[in-house]
């Protein structure tokens, strides 16, 4: 009896390391995967570096270096989109210290739950740090911006995220902010 009472704990001592790692939806490439926590909740996004290649790994890179932790959401617009990104000012006038990327443009649509690169005014080659989740369906995005992924998990999440007055473009006051993004293969 005590031996297998001794075989069930070193089961579940095994066993614990795999249980700590998080639980992504079934067909999810850790490498290409973000979980973003918000005081809300977690938001999961799957990457599309076979649409955007340069712009995913841009977001990888910058995730691994903690640079959205603490980043507030400064532009979100009622039925329109929640955007973050800015890591250095803070207020979407800020980038990362590494080169702005050319368009990578697909004809994926922009709908609820889409992930698109920002970029500055009129230059399209302008993405840097800057990306935005999608309320709601907005084709005059389309072929537009870049689409780097999208939310398969956690819009509940992206609905709750303080929006800015539409008279303000969405500008927020005392924005909500990411508490800690990681690709998931680095998930501790």
């Amino acid at each position: 009896m005590m031996v297998r009472v001794l075989a069930v704990v070193f089961a579940l001592v095994c066993a614990l390391p795999a249980l700590a790692q998080t639980k992504l939806p079934a067909g999810l490439d850790p490498q290409n995967t973000i979980l973003m926590d918000l005081k809300y909740g977690r938001i999961v996004i799957k990457l599309r570096p076979d649409l955007a290649p340069k712009h995913a790994e841009r977001i990888k890179r910058l995730t691994r270096e903690g640079f959205y932790n603490n980043c507030p959401f400064h532009r979100v617009i009622a039925g329109f989109m929640a955007q973050t990104g800015d890591g250095s000012k803070g207020d979407g006038t800020g980038g990362s210290k590494y080169p702005d990327l050319p368009a990578e443009f697909s004809a994926v649509p922009f709908t609820r739950g889409i992930v698109g690169m920002a970029r500055r005014g009129d230059s399209v080659n302008s993405a840097n740090s800057q990306f935005f989740i999608m309320y709601g369906t907005a084709a005059g995005l389309n072929g537009q911006y870049t689409v780097i992924g999208e939310v398969v998990s956690g819009m509940d999440v992206v609905d709750k995220i303080k929006k800015g007055p539409e008279a303000q473009n969405g500008a927020v006051t005392n924005p909500d902010r990411i508490v800690r993004m990681q690709v998931a293969a680095d998930a501790k």
